[in-house]
């Protein structure tokens, strides 16, 4: 059977809007975190949201131990240990994105946009939180793109919390579902 351009994008959307749209959905999402969530609220939520976003599409969060000894490190040297951890979870094929105070703001609406762009051209997008005091050089050669979720500084155990709760909002605001309000 012979279908043209136009009526595989008019079969596209019409599957999009319905719940057949999570089965072709093939970009998997990974959150790479520095470190355990110590609080125990914080980590609820992030469960919470965890578990809503892989409705929407898959979705993981791999967490690198936290580097052993940092007393006797500096900055740069911790730096660089988690460095390595971070490019050890990832493959060429992945888009790495970082989570950075000069990153890219974006609202809501622009996030679930950007997400939706991501979702149509990567195989795997790699969002990634640092440790306390940023990422290694080779990272930012390796990242793809920065964004920033605020001029404001979170810790970076709620920055957890505030990301995977944007995730899930732009999820359903690619839905077209009641959870964001303009």
């Amino acid at each position: 059977m012979f279908f043209t351009k136009k009526r595989v994008i008019c079969l596209l959307k019409r599957i999009k809007n319905t719940n057949f749209a999570y089965w072709i959905d093939i970009m998997k999402t990974n959150l790479i975190l520095i470190g355990k969530t110590d609080n125990k609220h914080f980590q609820a939520g992030i469960d919470d949201y965890v578990g809503r976003i892989t409705h929407y599409m898959p979705f993981e969060v791999t967490v690198i131990p936290d580097i052993k000894n940092t007393k006797s490190l500096t900055n740069a040297q911790q730096k660089e240990r988690e460095g390595e951890q971070i490019l050890k979870h990832l493959t060429a094929a992945d888009t790495l994105v970082l989570l950075d105070e000069h990153g890219r703001d974006m609202r809501s609406v622009e996030f679930a946009a950007w997400i939706e762009k991501k979702r149509q051209t990567a195989n795997r997008l790699v969002m990634c939180i640092g440790g306390p005091y940023g990422f290694s050089q080779a990272v930012y050669d390796r990242a793809n793109e920065m964004i920033s979720l605020s001029k404001m500084t979170f810790s970076h155990q709620m920055v957890r919390l505030i990301l995977t709760e944007q995730i899930y909002r732009a999820c359903t605001i690619i839905k077209g579902e009641q959870y964001h309000h303009e």
